[in-house]
């Protein structure tokens, strides 16, 4: 495992020597490192859902959604309703 020499202001010093204190951890070193896998998941789930939110806007222009009107999507919908059976 690398080793690190890093600096802390007093008031996040004094937050690790309490969460060391309170027994969760057994060193600052546990603590900033669990704080790290934290940050690292919740970035892996912004760019997934990031990727879902592009992947989705890609489709609706690709549909061409944005452009029409509510009443334009319902004619569509039931045309192809029309044309499947459906209605």
């Amino acid at each position: 495992m690398a080793r690190q020499s890093i600096s802390f202001t007093a008031p996040n010093d004094e937050w690790l020597k309490a969460q060391v204190d309170s027994e969760e951890f057994t060193s600052k070193s546990e603590v900033v490192n669990d704080l790290i896998r934290k940050v690292r998941e919740k970035n892996r789930e912004i760019e997934y859902v990031r990727a879902k939110l592009i992947a989705s806007e890609k489709s609706v222009e690709e549909h061409g959604w944005v452009t029409k009107t509510p009443e334009e999507m319902l004619s569509g919908f039931k045309e192809k309703a029309h044309r499947n059976s459906k209605l």
